[in-house]
């Protein structure tokens, strides 16, 4: 049996003192813009010297005003949606992608994947909003030995890890990816997954599921679709067999399929449907929140590059053209023009053994943002519990299948709506 691979641990950027996400940071963006507004009330009468030059010191004053307030406003909505992790993020020069080599259509390149040595890798507590909360986030940089791919990925462990009644019992998995541009931590952070799902796994509600959150953004300012592309990057091996392998190599884990599932919004939704249905050998379930089927959805997509490609990576495509259909669930919420026609189109061509819930979300429920996705985290968690869980909940009756078009909703409180439990009767009741 080959050694245990320990990558060596490096340096991770995006945990220094001033990073782009930091609290020192937006504090200091705070202070300037206290500096900015109390300069003019303070020396705008009191400038000396010629015309232009009083001119020119005015105008600087006002600019630096400007800026200051751009600059907060942006760094409180990026630290409020969680889409740049770090300044090589947000100024595109962040490259996590050490070699793309042609891997093949089975993505291993023809490498005997359980004759891989194992990877012992080093974890450290993660920092950021909601990395503390429910238990804490552990964070590792990994080193892809398939796809070439270097970054970090998230681990949270269910509440039950740690009981000494489950040290000998394996945990199913759940991949959660961020949409494009966003964060390996927005499923912790802005998404509160933990916090939300800790307190329903100890009552027993929700199966204790590990929740891991790889990074998806790995070249600079383009979107990788999740793919394979030689020469450029290998996505979708570092996603569907790099990082499950090392989960399965540090973590009482179980084995896929059975015991994995994918689940991703905007973005990362089209990925989690991809991965699923052209990997049913990975992958038991997926979760698809406001995805789309065709890469060419989004214009930075490496995936929407050529019509090969597109079709490679459409999870339509893929279903309807394949020759004997996945044995995979998936869950597939949208509103109309986001998401839930490409989920219904996914419905129509999907044959037994795959199975597909479609949840229709209203237009009322708010927009393609985070608050429209938060809610619909424990109905989505509810479901992958039915379908992989070692015990199945009880759902009401008609609760399965496919939200009818347009329900009525007046009334509906936004996390019904958003969540697709609002109830059409009790709406109808309502003035």
């Amino acid at each position: 049996m080959s050694p245990p691979v320990r990558n060596p641990e490096t340096h991770l950027p995006l945990y220094e003192d001033m990073s782009l996400t930091g609290t020192p940071f937006l504090y200091t963006l705070i202070a300037l813009c206290v500096v900015a507004v109390a300069l003019p009330l303070v020396l705008w009468s009191r400038v000396r010297g010629p015309k232009a030059v009083r001119a020119a010191a005015r105008l600087l004053m006002l600019v630096f005003a400007q800026g200051t307030a751009v600059a907060l406003v942006f760094t409180m909505v990026n630290n409020s949606n969680q889409l740049y992790d770090n300044w090589g993020d947000l100024l595109g020069t962040s490259d996590h992608v050490h070699e793309a080599a042609d891997l093949g259509a089975s993505g291993t390149g023809g490498i005997a994947l359980e004759k891989l040595p194992k990877v012992r890798q080093v974890f450290k507590p993660a920092k950021g909003p909601g990395m503390r909360s429910a238990g804490g986030v552990l964070v590792t940089q990994l080193r892809g030995q398939v796809s070439g791919v270097d970054a970090e990925v998230n681990v949270w462990l269910p509440p039950q890890y740690r009981d000494p009644a489950y040290r000998d019992h394996k945990f199913p998995v759940v991949e959660v990816l961020p949409g494009y541009p966003g964060s390996s931590k927005a499923w912790y952070g802005t998404m509160d997954a933990p916090e939300q799902l800790a307190p329903l796994m100890r009552s027993g509600q929700i199966e204790p599921f590990i929740i891991v959150s790889p990074r998806t953004t790995l070249l600079p300012g383009k979107d990788t679709g999740c793919a394979n592309i030689p020469g450029k990057v290998n996505a979708d091996s570092w996603l569907s067999i790099d990082v499950p392998k090392m989960v399965t190599d540090n973590f009482r884990a179980q084995a896929a399929p059975d015991g994995w599932a994918v689940a991703g919004y905007s973005a990362g939704a089209h990925c989690a449907a991809k991965l699923a249905v052209a990997h049913p050998d990975r992958y038991r379930a997926a979760v698809s929140m406001s995805g789309y089927n065709d890469p060419i959805a989004v214009p930075q997509s490496l995936a929407g590059k050529s019509p090969a490609l597109r079709a490679a990576n459409n999870p339509y495509v893929i279903l309807k053209e394949s020759r004997v259909p996945p044995r995979v669930a998936l869950y597939l919420s949208g509103q109309p023009k986001d998401g839930y026609e490409a989920a219904m189109a996914i419905q129509r061509v999907a044959k037994a053994p795959t199975t597909v819930h479609v949840v229709f979300v209203p237009k009322s429920a708010g927009g393609h943002t985070m608050a429209l996705w938060k809610p619909q985290v424990v109905p989505a968690f509810r479901w992958l519990t039915e379908v992989m869980g070692s015990h199945r909940i009880r759902t009401a009756p008609g609760s399965g299948g496919t939200t009818p078009l347009a329900p009525s909703t007046a009334g509906s409180r936004h996390a019904e709506l958003a969540s697709g439990s609002a109830s059409p009767a009790a709406a109808a009741r309502r003035p």
